[in-house]
């Protein structure tokens, strides 16, 4: 499930992915490498790193992008991700029955994603006035 949130309703955009099933320090390894870049260059990261974490987040940077050109009318090529952040999210527990009549718990975690966006040609056009 995707949920959008508003932080600052000028300049950020954000996307939210909630109940994503790996763990968060698995994700965490993706989004620290993502963190501050730009639009366009952290897609060709994602594409191109080789974990399982990169398509769920790649999806999120994606609809937080679709939300800024669509909702605030932002141009894709001046986002820069300014917060990334993956909390820990329920962890679903199963039974896996096991020899004479006993059971095994099996633990799947959760994590939720958070995309913020930044329009930096905003500043930009800001500091052209000054």
């Amino acid at each position: 499930m995707i949920k959008k949130r508003k932080k600052n309703p000028y300049t950020e955009v954000s996307a939210l992915g909630q109940h994503i099933c790996m763990s968060a320090h698995k994700a965490r390894r993706v989004i620290d490498q993502i963190r501050g870049r730009s639009y366009e260059e952290t897609l060709m990261i994602l594409e191109l790193m080789p974990y399982r974490a990169c398509y769920p987040i790649f999806k999120l940077v994606y609809s937080a992008a679709a939300n800024a050109s669509h909702n605030m009318g932002f141009n894709e090529a001046g986002l820069v991700i300014s917060k990334a952040e993956v909390n820990e999210g329920t962890t679903v527990k199963k039974l896996k029955p096991r020899a004479r009549g006993r059971s095994y718990l099996i633990k799947r975690p959760t994590c939720h994603i958070t995309i913020v966006l930044k329009d930096i040609s905003l500043y930009e056009e800001y500091e052209e006035y000054i």
